[in-house]
């Protein structure tokens, strides 16, 4: 019997990744194999997260008394995984065979082998993390929600970006980036509060010799955001709970108050991303994605609005193969982080001859990476192939979950040629693979944009009142 990771069988194959079994080939095989069968049966998903919003997902599998069926299990679970990180819940309704739904009830529990995303979900929503089983013809129908954010740039205004090797803020007066700088520093193993609030006031303090006065302050940074408030982020996982608790929750509403109480606005990187791609390119529906410490995304619908889905999609798996590497923070396989960051270039190094000291810096160690690209090594140039294989095959997994008629790809990864290679083997892939794709425009930003665009977008958040 097959495992759904060996239903995939790409005609592009990362040098240095010889394993890789994209979701995108996994899951259209075996939904052919499904509907083959001649008695696919329906399975639908349904997710609430905050005020509500509901998430329906209708798909098929195949029915109990296949003798694949055991392949519905691994489908599921990893379609649920997806689900979870793309949109959020603190409830999973799964409507389908007992079978598939008993599963997901196992795995997605406090002593599951999905652990830690039972715990992430209800942490962020503050509700108690529940599977229901029913069938598909009880699961709710979607009820989403969205919002109008950003696009200000009347007045002077300080935009920030916060990711785990360094800090971005940019002075922007009427819209036009006045002053930039990028700061290294080293949030995550960061224990006192304290350090995170004087490192942002003395990039405001930065930002605002170069303007007359602020008149608001918008901010980008990895984690989820509610309402200004970070809920879970890496950033700050060398904070105690209570600290964090007491302390660090507060942390922007600290700032603004030190800032004398103008518009302040945060949100996770991944929106920011979207919405710098929907402000340059003047056209939507966007998925930003940012090849930072982490994988960031974001997104903006045909609308021109942003949800209130997670798209933490540095979680979702996009890799299926089993000895995939592994998240060292929710220690699953495959996913996002590992692809599309640069853990995703420290991962591939030692395979492509490239040695990189352990004690440098995130920074400084991917510097060591793209200066042997930019010298023509072999190797390093196969690490941004397979980051540009990875893509393409992933690009058409996200494509089954976001409506996408641009796809804009920043962060520091793609700085120099790294990212034009990227793009390239991305376009490849695409396509050869899935040529029903073709509609869909991948961009870079120019070399600038890519480095420091998201706080300049991130200025335009809040609206001066």
């Amino acid at each position: 019997m097959a495992n759904l990771h060996e239903l995939a069988k790409p005609a592009f194959i990362p040098a240095l990744d010889p394993d890789f079994k994209p979701a995108a080939l996994a899951n259209r095989a075996f939904l052919r194999l499904a509907k083959e069968s001649g008695n696919a049966v329906p399975l639908v998903f349904a997710l609430e997260r905050g005020g509500a919003a509901i998430t329906r997902y209708e798909t098929v599998c195949l029915p109990e008394s296949h003798p694949q069926a055991a392949l519905n299990l691994d489908y599921a679970e990893r379609l649920v995984k997806f689900l979870l990180w793309a949109r959020g819940g603190w409830r999973v309704i799964v409507g389908g065979p007992k079978s598939v739904g008993e599963h997901i009830r196992t795995v997605y529990s406090r002593t599951g082998a999905r652990g830690f995303d039972f715990d992430f979900m209800g942490g962020v929503y503050a509700k108690p993390f529940t599977v229901e089983v029913t069938t598909p013809e009880n699961v709710p129908q979607s009820d989403e929600s969205t919002m109008s954010l950003g696009g200000h740039l009347d007045g002077c205004r300080i935009g920030f970006d916060l990711g785990a090797s360094d800090r971005k803020v940019s002075a922007v007066i009427n819209g036009e980036a006045v002053y930039t700088e990028e700061v290294v520093w080293d949030p995550r193993n960061a224990t006192d509060p304290q350090y995170h609030f004087d490192e942002l006031m003395a990039a405001f303090k930065s930002a605002a010799k170069h303007m007359p006065r602020v008149d608001a302050i918008g901010g980008s940074a990895a984690g989820v955001y509610i309402d200004n408030r970070p809920r879970v982020a890496s950033l700050y996982r060398g904070i105690p709970k209570e600290l964090f608790d007491t302390k660090t929750v507060n942390l922007f509403f600290d700032l603004q108050k030190a800032m004398g109480g103008i518009p302040f606005e945060v949100v996770n990187d991944g929106e920011v991303t979207a919405l710098a791609g929907a402000m340059s390119l003047e056209d939507k529906p966007i998925l930003g994605l940012a090849f930072g410490s982490s994988q960031a995304a974001g997104y903006v619908t045909p609308k021109g609005e942003i949800t209130t889905w997670l798209n933490e999609l540095a979680f979702a798996p996009v890799d299926y193969h089993p000895s995939a590497a592994a998240c060292e923070w929710s220690g699953d396989t495959g996913v996002g982080a590992l692809y599309f960051s640069q853990q995703a270039v420290f991962k591939l190094a030692p395979k492509a001859g490239i040695e990189i000291d352990p004690d440098l810096g995130l920074a400084e160690k991917l510097k060591v990476a793209q200066n042997h690209l930019e010298k023509g090594h072999a190797g390093a140039r196969q690490i941004w192939e397979a980051i540009g294989i990875y893509l393409g095959y992933s690009l058409a997994h996200y494509a089954d979950f976001y409506e996408m008629k641009h796809v804009l790809i920043l962060g520091r990864v793609t700085s120099g040629i790294g990212g034009e290679i990227i793009l390239a083997k991305a376009g490849e892939v695409l396509a050869k693979e899935f040529p029903e794709l073709k509609n869909i425009s991948v961009t870079l930003p120019d070399e600038k944009a890519r480095r420091v665009g998201q706080a300049v977008a991130a200025a335009s958040l809040p609206a001066i009142l």
